[in-house]
């Protein structure tokens, strides 16, 4: 069992929590350690974002708690009803995730009734402030998350794996039910690389000198993750052309082997100049020992067109040959990307550290 950041954040919250409500001598102090676990976030922008929803609906779930609380007070249906209303206004407010918040306060207060229930219902509200404030203390400073190095290395692993299986199947030593399931896994974890972008997205700089390097590493993180999706819709269409490519004439295959190979090394070349893997003069010399040679591929096509007896088989191919240009060109343009970054950011290139040490 692999215990990640959330999780231990989340714990270190819980305990703080409670710490400081024991410590204030609250009556209560269950209430902040449960508001505490609602408000853990993946990052410090979620964090800051969660503190004021769920102060808001906090004050909402108070506000109305008290005035039903004070006018019809507490038994179960009116709980219920006034649940209902908290959760309408929520609705209405787009606060819609910090909803189980404001029913935990709504409960809190309404649980109290008495001769003193303004006065409890203040201290709970406050309590679970408490749990809301602990929350985002631990986001700020234990453990912020990196999720520039994350994205690196899960985006360099699967694409490892989506050209391991090109490789494979140009040469027929795929086995077709393993790779069916592969390309499905596969998908799932590019979902996940996306969902991981995002967060890289909202990471905020706090000076203006980083702004700009930030917007273009992440077109340049984009375009990484582009470039992947089209290595992978690559292979899709290999593996379901598998046999019509099998059955085409032996210099077509030759042809696309030769040149998906080329791309293939542009791509993990492009990987480890982003690393800074390879020496910045060796970038050229590479590139013109490997040259990917589109008119080759898209003349050779068009022979075939013009001599086979099957037109369905052309048509069926044309797709495939279709992404492999496109493979091409964004190859390309994330090449650009990464040359231009390089150059015009030096120094924050330099500073980079994409070790898996520091995730």
């Amino acid at each position: 069992m692999k215990l990640g950041a959330r999780i231990l954040k989340t714990g270190i919250a819980i305990t703080m929590a409670l710490l400081i409500a024991m410590i204030l001598d609250l009556p209560s102090p269950a209430f902040a350690g449960i508001a505490a676990i609602f408000a853990v976030q993946p990052s410090i922008y979620k964090s800051y974002q969660t503190v004021i929803e769920q102060v808001q609906a906090n004050l909402i779930g108070a506000i109305v708690a008290v005035l039903f609380g004070l006018f019809f007070g507490s038994n179960p249906f009116i709980i219920g009803f006034v649940a209902i209303i908290i959760i309408s206004i929520c609705l209405k407010l787009k606060l819609e995730n910090t909803i189980s918040i404001a029913l935990v306060t709504e409960i809190a207060i309404l649980e109290a009734t008495g001769e003193n229930f303004i006065y409890i219902a203040g201290i709970r509200f406050f309590t679970i402030l408490i749990g809301v404030l602990s929350a985002f203390v631990v986001n700020l400073v234990f453990m912020p998350p990196k999720y520039e190095a994350r994205l690196y290395h899960k985006t360099t692993h699967v694409t490892e794996e989506i050209i391991k299986w090109i490789r494979m199947n140009l040469r027929q030593a795929s086995e077709y039910g393993t790779l069916k399931e592969d390309i499905n896994r596969i998908k799932d974890q590019l979902i996940k690389l996306d969902q991981l972008f995002l967060l890289y997205k909202e990471e905020r700089t706090y000076t203006k000198a980083k702004i700009y390097p930030k917007s273009r590493k992440l077109v340049l993180y984009r375009q990484l993750l582009t470039t992947t999706n089209r290595a992978f819709y690559t292979l899709k269409k290999l593996h379901r052309l598998e046999n019509e490519l099998h059955q085409m004439p032996i210099e077509f295959q030759e042809v696309i082997i030769s040149e998906l190979d080329v791309l293939l090394h542009h791509h993990e070349e492009a990987l480890l100049k982003f690393a800074k893997k390879i020496k910045a003069d060796k970038t050229s010399e590479l590139a013109t020992i490997n040259t990917f040679e589109k008119e080759k591929l898209v003349q050779i096509f068009l022979d075939y067109q013009k001599s086979c007896k099957d037109p369905n088989c052309f048509h069926h191919l044309l797709p495939l040959v279709a992404s492999i240009i496109d493979y091409h060109e964004h190859l390309e343009h994330l090449h650009v990307l990464i040359n231009s970054y390089q150059h015009y950011h030096q120094k924050e290139n330099d500073d980079l550290d994409l070790t898996e040490e520091s995730i």
